[in-house]
């Protein structure tokens, strides 16, 4: 996946702010920046690329956003940006004749082609936010409709709203192990993520294409099924109950995703009990254990599970991983 990470402290003092200011307007979109702590303005961004998606993760100090009229007109990307704030006090946005405060846990939407007015509120000496850019010409959605929401606190705890935080906020931080394929895939997810979230909130729902509807069904079960692998009960008939769902319709979307619910969980509890494995910290764990942490009641199950998977037995894969952990 392609990333860029920025921060202020590689820049003299004196430069920090300036720098920070022509970052925002080259990579995201051109504003107009002040600060009361411009003096020494402390701040990052990480950059990724998911597609036609950007995604800025950005920690600053408080400050002050406007884009004003001149502005748009001199450069418009023409974007949707969708802020998840992740830390903070607060943030106000004025724009489009609304007057939002975001507070943590928050989606906000805007429009680039639109002017606003923007102030952060540290709680302590930073804040954190996610940041979705997205093109208005590939969100699926009647602008009409999306406009509706523009300026509008959205919550991102409950329903479609925590699993596109959720899933935000993993992106972010499993994006240094993805590779470059992988960023246009979760690009679309991405996409789709946000379209049905927008479309929950504008009441277009049936607007949507099925594939884009079924997305944060899918993306909540892979979800349930992670936090569940613990369970030796874990079955395709606990989690189509847990979703409100039919067994023959779980299976059907799993069948589009070119697996089957079973070979799903036993897949995500295998990893988990090789990285257990590679793990010096749990080296004195026993094999049996390991299986037993992730779900797997028998060892003789785990053990042919495992070798089936990786063409050596649990015993023998730590006792490669150490090897190579030592340069052996």
């Amino acid at each position: 996946m392609i990333e860029t990470v920025l921060r202020s402290e590689e820049f003299p003092v004196a430069d920090r702010f300036e720098w920070w200011c022509d970052l925002i307007s080259r990579t995201l979109i051109p504003t107009a920046f002040t600060s009361d702590q411009a003096g020494d303005f402390r701040a990052g961004a990480r950059l990724l690329e998911l597609g036609t998606l950007g995604v800025s993760v950005l920690s600053y100090p408080t400050f002050r956003c406007r884009r004003t009229p001149t502005l748009v007109r001199r450069s418009d990307p023409e974007l949707y940006q969708l802020a998840l704030l992740l830390r903070g006090g607060g943030q106000r946005l004025s724009h489009c004749g609304r007057e939002a405060l975001m507070g943590v846990g928050d989606l906000l939407l805007n429009d680039t082609s639109r002017p606003f007015d923007a102030w952060t509120f540290p709680d302590g000496d930073v804040v954190e936010e996610i940041l979705v850019s997205v093109p208005r010409a590939v969100l699926p959605l009647p602008a009409a409709k999306v406009d509706r929401l523009l300026a509008v606190p959205l919550s991102g705890s409950t329903g479609v709203g925590a699993i596109l935080s959720q899933f935000l906020t993993r992106v972010v931080v499993e994006a240094a192990s993805c590779r470059s394929q992988d960023a246009v895939r979760l690009g679309a997810v991405t996409l789709d993520l946000i379209t049905a979230f927008l479309a929950h909130h504008a009441d277009t729902e049936d607007a949507l294409p099925p594939e884009s509807r079924q997305q944060p069904l899918v993306v909540g079960i892979h979800s349930f099924i992670e936090h569940n692998l613990s369970n030796p009960q874990l079955s395709p008939t606990v989690v189509a109950a847990a979703h409100h769902i039919s067994v023959r319709y779980l299976h059907r979307l799993f069948q589009q995703q070119g697996t089957t619910v079973g070979g799903w969980i036993r897949h995500r509890r295998l990893e988990q009990c090789r990285r257990d494995l590679a793990e010096p910290a749990l080296s004195l764990r026993p094999i049996h254990a390991v299986g037993a942490r992730w779900g797997f009641r028998h060892a003789a199950d785990f053990s042919r599970a495992f070798r089936a998977a990786y063409g050596m037995p649990p015993g023998e894969y730590r006792h490669r991983s150490y090897g190579r952990a030592g340069g052996v």
